[in-house]
């Protein structure tokens, strides 16, 4: 089981920005790979530390795991457990480290020098998905176009930074002679230029190729979760990593169900006759039509649960039920003889309303709803 990102900083879940960064600077600090050369489990604490800030610095992700947990990020085969390369971490939180390894940079690990690692670009889709589809899960087989390196491109290593991916500079200021390390304009970073390329290719020795993805979506996702396949982003030049392939849920409306977190709301309507005999109507559920019974003398607004019938969570807490709401259809217009039925039952003391301590006013079904 993933360890809570809390845990891992070692701050509790009401924690300020300033406490979340504070405490992340702690940690990186103390297993930073230029201070515990060759040491794979420091190096492991130090991902683990970045990737739990990257959610809990960011107030879109952190509200996203506060609900939903680690599914809200690893439901495509997130980032979780060593996924974010010292690169990524370091392009994205150098300024947490300030002057301490020389501007934010790192020399790598046993006391050599390690060459920055380029990474492709993100690429980013939208699936869209039926309520039945968040349900029960889904497999999706995407068609998405990305850059891959073109059969036959070379190498060479980068004149300019000799292969490190970054250029050191070195200036003098009053505090005396500072040195600061930037990714390379000749290779971007790469630390590799173009030798030779094919005709089609691109000026980095990409060309666009279609591929089939195949996206495993968790049940009980939620409208706007993003999930990330790795590796199925754009192709980096040379000897880089893939970008990741990023998945947007799109949920499409039901004619029948609306959704409300984990639980389902459907609209069930009887006649007057059905609703003082009683009957059985059937219904949409996420798992096929279902025949429910209605009992007679039944009110208008009378919620009938079915327990289990609506999505499971994402973190595994069982499932949302199906709340069917009755409602009695009253007819607009009658014929003379059920009219005159109707005049006659006015002064009829079973259709005398009588609510009973059992039948719920509407502000309190709606307390029971959201409780």
């Amino acid at each position: 089981m993933k360890e809570d990102f809390y845990d891992i900083l070692g701050v509790s879940k009401n924690a300020s920005d300033s406490e979340i960064k504070k405490a992340y600077r702690k940690m990186a600090l103390k297993y930073h790979p230029d201070k515990n050369p060759d040491d794979k489990e420091a190096e492991e604490k130090f991902k683990k530390a970045a990737e739990a800030y990257e959610v809990l610095s960011n107030p879109d992700k952190k509200a996203r795991y506060d609900q939903y947990g680690h599914q809200a990020f690893d439901g495509a085969g997130g980032f979780g457990g060593g996924g974010m390369n010292m690169d990524d971490i370091f392009s994205q939180f150098g300024d947490i480290f300030g002057g301490a390894f020389g501007g934010g940079g790192f020399s790598g690990f046993g006391g050599g020098g390690r060459q920055r690692v380029a990474k492709g670009s993100n690429l980013r889709i939208r699936v869209k998905l039926t309520i039945e589809e968040i349900a029960n899960g889904v497999e999706k087989k995407i068609k998405v176009k990305r850059k891959v390196q073109a059969p036959g491109t070379t190498y060479k290593t980068c004149s300019t930074c000799n292969g490190s991916g970054q250029v050191t500079r070195i200036t003098n200021t009053i505090l005396g002679r500072m040195q600061t390390a930037s990714p390379c304009q000749t290779c971007g970073g790469a630390g590799q230029t173009i030798d030779k390329k094919p005709d089609g290719a691109d000026a980095n020795g990409l060309m666009v190729s279609e591929e089939t993805v195949t996206v495993k979506i968790p049940a009980g996702v939620v409208d706007g979760m993003q999930l990330k396949v790795t590796g199925k982003g754009n192709d980096a030049p040379g000897n880089g990593i893939a970008g990741d392939l990023l998945v947007a849920i799109l949920e499409q409306e039901h004619p029948t169900l609306k959704r409300e977190g984990d639980n389902l709301h459907y609209d069930l309507y009887v006649s007057v006759p059905d609703a003082v005999l009683g009957t059985s109507k059937e219904i949409d559920t996420v798992s096929g039509k279902v025949r429910i019974k209605v009992e007679a003398g039944v009110q208008s607004g009378k919620i009938l649960r079915l327990r289990g019938k609506g999505i499971p969570s994402i973190n595994g807490y069982g499932k949302g039920d199906l709340l069917v709401h009755v409602n009695v259809w009253t007819p607009k217009t009658l014929n003379k003889k059920q009219k005159e039925f109707f005049e006659s039952m006015k002064e009829d003391e079973h259709f005398a309303p009588k609510p009973e301590s059992s039948d719920k006013s509407f502000f309190e079904k709606v307390k029971d709803m959201f409780s």
